[in-house]
């Protein structure tokens, strides 16, 4: 069986399983589980809650490459547009991707497409390109998600950036050092195993 990349660009989760059609299935079923399981981890605030969903999707990209972490996001957000309780709050429905936080969950497939596109490209194989790496893809989820936030809600510029940016800087960097020591660590285990 082949597999659903067109280009042959190893990633983290190529050195763990075989590529198969099944195991790609797999894989974008997983990284969409650990997304909707991340999102249950919540700090509430209002009018977007502060999750686990953005380091999800930072290790998604970064471990299965960009297709498949594309996917992954793609299936997390049609499952969750289907009525499974997979969004922040056990919250699911076409109307949550059409409310505040709709842009962050159209964010999260093109973050996985970039951080995916750069782990394709080895930026995920030391901390600091790593890091860079899951600080761009935080990056395209503010700039997708922010002006949603405001246009949906009807906010101003310094609005929008109270609501939606100021409270989880802090925490997207942390978020990012966490993805780059994680997939740093799963490439130095991985490369140790196939010594």
């Amino acid at each position: 069986m082949s597999s659903i990349s067109l280009v042959r660009r190893p990633v983290l989760v190529d050195r763990v399983v075989p590529r198969s059609l099944v195991s790609d299935a797999a894989v974008i079923a997983a990284g969409a589980a650990l997304t909707a399981g991340l999102a249950q981890v919540a700090v509430p605030l209002w009018p977007v809650p502060i999750t686990g969903q953005t380091l999800a999707v930072l290790l998604v990209g970064g471990s299965l490459g960009a297709l498949r972490g594309t996917l992954s996001m793609v299936l997390y957000a049609a499952v969750g547009m289907l009525g499974l309780p997979v969004f922040s709050d056990g919250e699911s429905g076409l109307a949550t991707v059409l409310g505040p936080t709709g842009g962050y969950i159209l964010g999260f497939v093109l973050a996985a497409a970039l951080t995916g596109w750069l782990a394709e490209r080895r930026w995920d194989r030391k901390f600091l390109g790593g890091m860079v790496s899951y600080l761009a893809g935080s990056a395209v989820v503010f700039a997708v998600g922010l002006p949603w936030l405001a246009a949906s809600l009807g906010l101003d510029l310094q609005q929008t950036l109270t609501a939606g940016l100021y409270p989880f800087i802090l925490g997207g960097v942390i978020k990012a050092a966490i993805a780059a020591g994680v997939i740093r660590l799963g490439w130095f285990a991985a490369d140790r195993k196939a010594r």
